[in-house]
């Protein structure tokens, strides 16, 4: 790893840490559940500046009349993620592809609005109309891949860059199967593995932008800026910067497009200290703030563990939509320790 990226075998703080990945991406998601896909000037006039859980307001189409602490698709994809990695110790892609789509015709069953991002839904298209696993993502390059990749990195340590990033590309190939998907993927894993393994929030965030270098070189090569190169600009940038949000919003960019919100997220976390802090400035920040708050929620929360945020936020996330992620994050680690063992003998 990276300097100032201390690895922890305390098994209890790395528990910590895995828990704060996939809990902290459920909360910043829930936070930016009500802003997303609205403007700055939207979400001021509807909520004003974010700093708790709040119920969808007057703009909010996608996800009209959710209570506050209701999460969206990029936890629920998560989710689906970490549970296919903790039943069989890989992402298969014929089957992931399957359960995605299952998912989207739930969520389509309960009224929802909150279906599957464009990448993923061609993808999926594709494959129905008979194109190969190889070939279905070979246009995927938003940010569907890197808002649930987070189980990946705590399921996998971060030593061994190249087969981390085998790993995500096993993960999000399907539908995400381009040098832009799959280097913002890798580096939100690379981020979140080095987190857990006890990485301070900058050594995290400097070896998620050396894995997007690795990931760059996967997949179908496509053109677009690279996920690497505009991240080290944001992160050296934005600290110095009077508004951070609004920034963030004018210049580096906040929609679907990976090189966009991807970015914008681990600059927040190279920036923002408290993760508390973090998770609400990118709710507020305009654009696809759910997945921007939830990458930064899974980015902070590995580093700095559960108790980073307030306990009746944890507490929000396992009531309003039952979710409970501590069997799943001992699974994930178990796969871990399987795979750091293995290495060594």
């Amino acid at each position: 790893m990276t300097q100032n990226a201390a690895a922890t075998t305390d098994p209890s703080a790395m528990r910590r840490r895995a828990l704060g990945a996939l809990y902290g991406l459920a909360i910043g998601d829930a936070l930016g559940m009500p802003t997303q896909d609205l403007t700055q000037e939207q979400i001021r006039d509807d909520y004003g500046r974010i700093a708790a859980f709040l119920p969808a307001g007057p703009h909010q189409i996608i996800a009209a009349c959710q209570p506050a602490g209701t999460v969206t698709d990029d936890t629920e994809q998560m989710i689906l993620v970490a549970t296919m990695l903790a039943q069989t110790g890989s992402i298969a892609a014929l089957p992931f592809a399957r359960a995605l789509a299952e998912w989207e015709d739930s969520m389509r069953e309960r009224g929802s609005l909150d279906l599957l991002g464009p990448s993923t839904r061609a993808a999926i298209a594709s494959i129905r109309a008979g194109a190969s696993a190889e070939e279905s993502g070979k246009n995927g390059t938003t940010n569907g891949a890197a808002m649930r990749i987070a189980p990946v990195g705590v399921a996998n340590p971060p030593e061994a860059l190249d087969e981390l990033v085998d790993r995500v590309v096993e993960a999000c190939g399907v539908t995400h199967n381009t040098s832009l998907g799959i280097s913002s993927a890798a580096a939100v894993a690379a981020a979140v593995s080095a987190g857990v393994s006890g990485a301070s929030r900058s050594a995290a965030v400097e070896l998620g932008i050396e894995a997007a270098e690795i990931g760059a070189l996967r997949g179908h090569q496509v053109p677009g800026p690279s996920i690497a190169a505009r991240a080290r600009l944001a992160v050296d940038w934005l600290p110095s910067v009077p508004d951070p949000a609004r920034a963030i919003y004018d210049v580096i960019g906040t929609t679907v497009a990976s090189q966009e919100s991807v970015v914008a997220a681990l600059a927040i976390c190279a920036s923002i200290g408290d993760p508390w802090e973090a998770v609400c400035l990118a709710a507020g920040v305009g654009g696809d703030t759910d997945t921007v708050a939830a990458i930064v929620g899974a980015i902070c929360g590995a580093t700095n563990g559960i108790e980073a945020f307030p306990e009746n936020a944890v507490a929000t996330i396992q009531s309003v939509n039952d979710i409970h992620l501590e069997d799943v994050v001992d699974k994930l680690l178990q796969l871990r320790l399987s795979t750091a063992t293995s290495r060594r003998a």
